[in-house]
Formats: structure tokens, C-alpha cells, sequence
């Protein structure tokens, strides 16, 4: 029987990858401050570089308004080590998402279409917010890599809703 898909106001169980530069990473689970997720597809996807360097420039923005930035993808430490060699990027990252750990963030999954694209079935994109309490504020997920949210857009309604406790919507 399939994993069913997080809901917004369910708890994300806590979810640990390794992190790139030791140490682990955690998605979902109780923390001090709210989070902001984002599963990207992997190296082979010039998309999720361009999504991933505007967060990057954006990172103090998030954490000035109390976000802590946690990355993930299916990739396997080298590729992301020369990823992160290319664009400098400097939010966690954790690698090596298996197939149960996409299936708990309900992200859509992609066997590759040539062997020069990857090596191993991926995640598709997706975004998540999560507060402190572990409790899902917004999910959004994609099916390809072209569907995103416009991060600028979401900071301000993350702010928003973190200043005026709003409830996540969408729950029925």
C-alpha cells in the first residue's frame, strides 16, 4: 500500500540524510525555528541550479525572518560536491534521498529518461514550509521541473502567516 501524502497541519516525521560536509540533516521533526524544505530533482537539471542559486542569494532574507533553509535531493555526495564547487552555494544540503524518504514528503518520483541524464530514479521538485512544532504550513509539489513556487512571492506569505498565525489551508 502506497505512503499516503503529507497534509498541510500533519506532522513531517522527521526525515535524516547525510549532510554534505558531515554531520546529518533533518526534514520535518521538531526545531527551534520554522523551515523552509526544498527537494530539488539533482544535478542533471539546469532548473533546479537557477531555483537553488535565487535561494541562495535570498538565504539571509529567510533567515532574517526566522527560517531555517534545509535541501535535499536523491543525488549521491559527488554530484552534489561539484555542484556546490559550480554555484557556492551555502545552505545545507543533504544527499542520498531514498525512494521511502521521497514517499514520506508524498514528492512525485522520475525514472531517468537516458543514462547521460542520471543514474537513479529522482525526486521531483518540492517545497515545503514547517513550523517549528514539526506541523506542515504549505506544500508544494510538482510532477516536472518546470513548476515552481516564485520564492520572493512565498517569503512574503510566509511572513504573513508566521506574523499573524495563520492555520495552514487546504487541510479538507
Amino acid at each position: 500500500m502506497p505512503t499516503p501524502k503529507p497534509v498541510a497541519g500533519s506532522i513531517l516525521p522527521p526525515i535524516n540524510l547525510p549532510k554534505m560536509g558531515g554531520g546529518d540533516i533533518v526534514i520535518g521533526g521538531v526545531r527551534e525555528n520554522w523551515s523552509l524544505v526544498v527537494i530539488y530533482r539533482g544535478k542533471h537539471c539546469s532548473r533546479c541550479k537557477k531555483y537553488l542559486t535565487i535561494l541562495n542569494d535570498m538565504r539571509q532574507k529567510w533567515q532574517d525572518a526566522g527560517f531555517d533553509i534545509v535541501v535535499a535531493s536523491a543525488d549521491p555526495v559527488e554530484k552534489v560536491q561539484a555542484d556546490l564547487n559550480e554555484f557556492g552555494w551555502s545552505f545545507d544540503i543533504g544527499y542520498d534521498l531514498s525512494e521511502q524518504q521521497m514517499a514520506t514528503l508524498g514528492v512525485y518520483v522520475s525514472d531517468p529518461l537516458t543514462e547521460t541524464e542520471t543514474d537513479r530514479r529522482f525526486a521531483e521538485p518540492g517545497v515545503f514550509v514547517v513550523r517549528p512544532d514539526g506541523s506542515i504550513v504549505l506544500i508544494s509539489i510538482s510532477n516536472g521541473p518546470s513548476a515552481r513556487p516564485e520564492l520572493e512571492e512565498l517569503l512574503d506569505g510566509m511572513i504573513f502567516t508566521k506574523e499573524k498565525s495563520r492555520p495552514p489551508r487546504g487541510t479538507a
